[in-house]
């Protein structure tokens, strides 16, 4: 019914994988996207530090660096100025900083990472409890 097909792919080479081109396993790609969502979570919570001082927010802070560090080969994570402030209110630090953890989480459950998926849990539990009784005031 149907004739075979008799030239080759135009998605092979004729030496093979190209060894000039950069490969990246499915882990080493998890390993990229998980550290990227812990460190967009960490600048979230260092500007949650910068308005308003919490021992939570310091201790959250030092194990997302620990995290991210250890997904990225020991390498520090950049960290935002706690002095410098934005225009952004609390609520819409802890609805954002929620929504990062969630991404982390789903990430790090992709990874089979225990530790950074029990981090990520946690910190989407400490940003819904402080949006609380700002949500529930506001009904």
């Amino acid at each position: 019914m149907y004739e075979p097909i008799r030239d080759k792919s135009v998605h092979s080479t004729v030496d093979g994988p190209n060894p000039d081109f950069p490969h990246r396993s499915r882990e080493e790609e998890l390993d990229i996207q998980l550290a990227g969502h812990l460190a967009a979570l960490l600048a979230v919570t260092d500007e949650l530090r910068a308005t308003q001082a919490s021992a939570d927010l310091d201790t959250a802070a030092e194990r997302l660096a620990e995290q991210v560090g250890r997904l990225r080969g020991g390498r520090a994570p950049v960290r935002a100025s706690t002095s410098r402030r934005r225009d952004h209110g609390p609520a819409a630090l802890h609805r954002r900083a929620h929504a990062l953890a969630g991404r982390a989480l789903v990430a790090a459950a992709s990874r089979a990472d225990t530790a950074a998926a029990i981090l990520a849990a946690e910190r989407m539990d400490a940003h819904t409890a402080a949006l609380e009784p700002r949500e529930l005031a506001s009904h």
